[in-house]
């Protein structure tokens, strides 16, 4: 029997159920991972509402997590017991142990422990592919950062730095501006102080932003469009206030034939080269310093309705970790 956080019906927190399940042995293509840290996302939370459908009820939350090897299937040969591995995986991971198919588990490296790894792999890929794919940030651009104090922010604002971007970021509190600043930010505008269009105007002179990145959804996107030059690109890859439902894309013309686009890690990472390269890329920014991780949350694998509880109420920072 392993302990798993199972969600029987969707709902608030209160519906995350901790819980002992049988787990089989692994099947053909597949690792046995014994757990040793496990992501939180707020994409765990889409899953648990009902806002993002999961294949069936009852299903185990989480979407990220690392550990160790300690049973492989039949035809794996690329891993093996003992080994350290980290995943992104599509539900499953608030668990003990469980089994991953051993195409999406990447190896590893020495500088990169399980919890660094569990507190990255799902947020640090998004950014690598915001950053690199949806849209190239080059030295010289001027970007725009919804919920920079959060876990995708402060990994997007650093990297970005690192790129020679100026980051604008916007937060809810002074306390998360000044997280921000410290994580990359040039400018943040408190969002609920001030009317963020209003402010990116006047911080780029007129000029406004090449891109946004936009996680918010529901509550920004329309302003956010105001803050795009002509030819720019809104990358909306979340919507932690709720869905973007019937855009009407005649916004786009009269702003200077904007681009928008959602992607999802799932496209990015659907080779198996793209998804070494993306996790290799991420792995040596972190392990050289470029980007530096805070883990400001730990708890307990069945203390994970409190943790969605802080979540949803915008009162963490940084990366939030769960262990068995």
């Amino acid at each position: 029997m392993v302990a798993a956080v199972r969600v029987h019906r969707y709902g608030g927190p209160e519906v995350l159920t901790y819980e002992e399940i049988d787990l089989p042995a692994p099947g053909p293509g597949e690792l046995r991972v014994r757990q040793t840290a496990i992501g939180v996302n707020y994409i765990d939370t889409y899953f648990r509402t009902g806002h993002y459908q999961a294949p069936a009820l009852p299903f185990i939350a989480g979407n990220e997590g690392a550990g160790e090897v300690t049973a492989v299937g039949e035809g794996v040969t690329a891993f093996k017991p003992g080994d350290r591995v980290a995943y992104v995986a599509a539900l499953g991971c608030y668990a003990a142990e469980r089994n991953v198919p051993a195409a999406i588990a990447v190896k590893l490296p020495d500088g990169i422990s399980d919890e660094l790894a569990a507190a990255i792999m799902l947020k640090g890929m998004t950014v690598e592919y915001l950053l690199h794919r949806s849209y190239k940030v080059k030295r010289g651009d001027t970007i725009l950062v919804h919920a920079a104090a959060g876990g995708v922010g402060l990994i997007l604002s650093q990297w970005a730095k690192h790129l020679g971007a100026t980051v604008i970021g916007t937060a809810g509190s002074e306390a998360k501006a000044e997280l921000a600043r410290q994580n990359g930010c040039d400018h943040v505008i408190l969002y609920r102080q001030e009317n963020f269009v209003d402010r990116v105007r006047e911080i780029t002179g007129g000029q406004k932003c090449e891109v946004v990145y936009d996680g918010v959804g529901k509550d920004t996107v329309v302003q956010s469009l105001d803050c795009l030059k002509p030819l720019g690109m809104l990358v909306n890859f979340g919507s932690a206030s709720g869905p973007v439902e019937n855009f009407n894309l005649g916004l786009l013309a009269p702003r200077g034939s904007l681009y928008v686009t959602r992607p999802t890690l799932n496209t990015f990472t659907a080779k198996r080269e793209w998804l070494d390269e993306i996790a290799r890329n991420l792995f040596e920014v972190v392990s050289s310093g470029v980007v530096k991780i805070t883990i400001n949350k730990r708890a307990k694998l069945a203390e994970a309705a409190d943790v969605h509880r802080a979540l949803e109420g915008r009162e963490t920072t940084g990366a939030t970790i769960l262990t068995p």
